[in-house]
């Protein structure tokens, strides 16, 4: 150590190094970096995003299309999944294809044949650069500022003329958090219409307000079903005590069939009542 033109730092210049917050530059050149990743890498797979077959969930996050697919049916998958990845792709919020939209994203070549996506309006180049949304239900998709252009005068895709909502219109990989909350609150909306990301029925939900309203009912005829067990061993008791009381066992059987006769014409007297009223409002 020494004689090598060097020099060994001191604890208070390395605390100081340390304890440096990054310059707005570098978080933005960080940003920067982890958005281009974003654009060109699928994160279940770490595979390149093919931009012919891509797909994105209702956070704008892009996958490679065949990543769904190995996550939704694992069974049919080459490599086995593990647990934390099973984990990630959960994250997502994908159950289904309807939970993921198929994109339709303009590609281009520049002079040295690199190929990249682009506005099919503007014919910028889209990536971490640029700010980029998607319509649904078309799929198709464009930079920020033209689609705030043609949303402004008509709410139609100008690719396939198709028509869309404001709601409907996804911003890409966003960071924003205005538009994150604004994401979860169009998710919301539709899991309470019954409705997908892509727009499309949701059959989960469906069944689960079935099971709920089942749940209801059967919990309904539960209670109508105990009351009417409870009448009849009330009514079997009382006819017991009144047996146990009476010492001749002829005597007791004779109450025993007495008050059951009673009973049955109390029962019929009713139903006649009812079908009288019943009559009545007729």
């Amino acid at each position: 150590m020494g004689n090598d033109g060097g020099s060994i730092p001191k604890r208070r210049e390395l605390v100081r190094e340390a304890a440096r917050l990054p310059t707005s530059s570098e978080l933005k050149a960080t940003a920067l970096e982890s958005l281009t990743h974003a654009w060109s890498t699928c994160p279940l797979s770490d595979a390149p995003l093919d931009l012919s077959n891509t797909v994105s969930d209702w956070r704008g996050r892009l996958y490679n299309y065949e990543s769904i697919l190995q996550y939704l049916m694992p069974s049919s998958s080459e490599t086995p999944i593990s647990e934390i990845q099973q984990a990630e792709f959960a994250r997502t919020g994908i159950r289904s294809l309807k939970d993921a939209m198929k994109l339709k994203i303009t590609t281009r070549k520049d002079e040295k044949g690199r190929e990249f996506a682009a506005c099919p309006v503007s014919m910028k180049e889209l990536g971490a650069a640029t700010k980029s949304v998607y319509i649904i239900p078309c799929g198709h998709v464009f930079a920020e500022v033209a689609m705030k252009e043609i949303s402004d005068t008509e709410k139609q895709c100008p690719e396939c003329s198709e028509s869309f909502e404001e709601r409907d219109v996804i911003p890409i990989l966003s960071t924003d958090e205005a538009d994150i909350e604004k994401l979860a609150k169009r998710i919301d909306e539709l899991k309470t219409l019954g409705l997908t990301h892509t727009l499309k029925k949701d059959k989960g939900a469906g069944k689960k307000k079935r099971k709920a309203e089942d749940a209801k009912e059967n919990g309904n005829t539960g209670e109508v079903q105990k009351s009417k067990d409870k009448d009849t061993s009330k009514s079997k008791e009382d006819r017991n005590g009144i047996s146990s009381r009476i010492n001749n066992p002829m005597t007791a059987s004779l109450t025993a069939k007495v008050l059951a006769e009673q009973e049955e014409k109390t029962k019929r007297r009713k139903m006649m009542d009812g079908y009288k009223k019943s009559e009545a409002v007729r």
